[in-house]
């Protein structure tokens, strides 16, 4: 702890962010980091506490406080301050391989539990300071390809190449298994790449990481749908491999069933953004996925992380206006006394998305408490308007659900967007390795472990949906699982 006052005589300072008018002109990051000893002095403020719920990654009521990475974030917020940037950097891949990607996706679960936070009301710069320390990693050469000094002879195929396929290809790389990663996309990255809009990620991030992993030895094989048909099937992949990991995500969209449902210009949201994703990266590509909100009016179905992404896609090609449904009350501005810290905040976000909505349009998109009853064609069967209802919490053997009041009304749109979550994994590839599947739609497993020897899955197809961030622990908890059946113990 460099400075033990640093709490109380520093004050909170992020990186700035760009105006709404001036950043909805492109789909670059917005976010302008602090110099170099801004930085640093941020990391002064951390309070080196004696129990760093930062980092504890435990569930509280139901929600997860902490990291679920359990960074050493401490240590390396003292790093930082004391100018030690090559030791902050290898304490923070100690537990977080992929820190470039959290430190600009993740919700940043540690800053919530952070106990300046607490006293002050002002958290550490817990995930700038990650982003300021694995950029300098990458800048001053420190992250470097660094290919295992011996093979196993062992040999793994990862199916999937999202965050948690990434993770896991990784480190039994890095353990030294020869690794194979097939994606079904024609980039890897998965999630990252194509489900995360580039505001918010932008690819070569991905891309940077994905040649560092190429130059250690991990091998990538795209356009590759395993259990599909453009793809091996799974016999020859066990034919060739030791292992088989199944990292392919939690990619079924949950649907409406609603009237009017099958009117044209009603799509999956990741759809959406994986098509307004390709458009950037490739202009004039023609591969179907690719809708604009251009001069449309959008509504969209979901008021999360992926519907507020929509929001910000949709106004950054040139939408009409737009419009987020949420069937649940609006939380309130600050913490209930039923929701006490450390436990993550329940309380009302207006996030990225949400704030260029108010900015171009003047009112927040979101109605809360609200459904869609029935969605309205026109003659040509394309979506012209949803009929809405209104929604009130009724308790029903203890359990809160919500119940149409009878209230309806019409949103005119010519794009409408489902957001609302999913329902596990795409079932085919579960199918074609014969993996049992729960309730959930989701691989079962025991520690990892598929009811197929050799066969193991991780991730969103294990876990359900979730975020980056647990992905890359179910990547880094499975390479362990995997490293012990293959070599019979592990040091991961």
């Amino acid at each position: 702890m460099g400075n033990p006052t640093g709490f109380m005589t520093i004050t909170r300072q992020t990186g700035t962010e760009l105006p709404p008018a001036e950043r909805i002109r492109n789909f670059n990051e917005f976010h302008l980091p602090l110099h170099t000893d801004e930085q640093q002095a941020q990391g002064a403020r951390c309070m080196d506490c004696g129990v760093p719920f930062c980092q504890s990654g435990m569930a509280l009521c139901g929600m997860v406080s902490g990291c679920p990475l359990n960074n050493l974030i401490p240590e390396w917020n003292d790093l930082v301050f004391n100018g030690h940037w090559e030791l902050a950097v290898r304490r923070l891949l100690a537990t977080n391989r992929f820190p470039e990607f959290t430190s600009r996706v993740c919700p940043a679960l540690c800053e919530a539990a952070c106990t300046c936070g607490m006293t002050t009301g002002s958290p550490v710069t817990v995930r700038e300071n990650e982003r300021a320390i694995i950029e300098y990693g990458y800048e001053s050469g420190v992250l470097r390809p660094v290919p295992p000094p011996a093979r196993t002879g062992k040999s793994v195929a990862v199916v999937g190449a999202g965050p948690a396929g990434l993770a896991v290809a990784d480190l039994l790389n890095k353990r030294g298994h020869k690794v194979v990663v097939y994606e079904r996309d024609d980039r890897p990255g998965g999630l990252l790449m194509y489900g995360i809009p580039n505001m918010k990620l932008e690819k070569w991030v991905v891309e940077r990481r994905v040649e560092l992993m190429r130059a250690e030895g991990v091998a990538f094989v795209t356009g590759a749908d395993v259990g599909g048909a453009t793809g091996p099937a799974p016999d020859a992949l066990a034919a060739q491999h030791d292992a088989v990991v199944l990292c392919c995500g939690a990619r079924q969209p949950r649907d409406l069933n609603v009237p009017g449902r099958g009117a044209a210009g009603i799509r999956f949201a990741v759809e959406y953004l994986t098509g307004a994703t390709k458009a950037l990266l490739e202009p004039g590509h023609a591969d179907g996925t690719g809708e604009s909100a251009a001069g449309k009016r959008v509504l969209i179905i979901g008021g999360g992380d992926t519907g507020n992404d929509c929001v910000g896609t949709a106004i950054r090609q040139g939408c009409a206006g737009v419009t987020q449904l949420e069937m649940l009350p609006c939380p309130p501005a600050q913490r209930a006394e039923s929701n006490p810290w450390p436990e993550w905040p329940r309380v009302l976000k207006t996030d990225y998305g949400q704030q260029e909505a108010i900015a171009v349009f003047g009112r927040d998109p979101r109605l809360w408490q609200t459904t869609v009853k029935e969605f309205l064609a026109d003659e040509n069967g394309h979506v012209r308007g949803a009929v809405v209802q209104k929604l009130a919490p009724r308790d029903e053997n203890g359990r809160t659900v919500m119940v149409p009041t009878g209230e309806e009304s019409t949103v005119d749109c010519e794009l409408v967007l489902i957001a609302a979550g999913f329902t596990g994994c795409e079932g085919y590839v579960a199918d074609a390795f014969g993996v049992q599947r729960t309730a959930r739609g989701t691989v079962a497993d025991d520690r990892f472990a598929t009811n197929v020897p050799g066969v193991f899955a991780c991730g969103d197809m294990r876990r359900g949906q979730s975020l980056v961030v647990w992905a890359l622990r179910e990547g880094r908890d499975a390479a362990a699982a995997v490293d012990e059946y293959l070599m019979g113990y592990t040091n991961l």
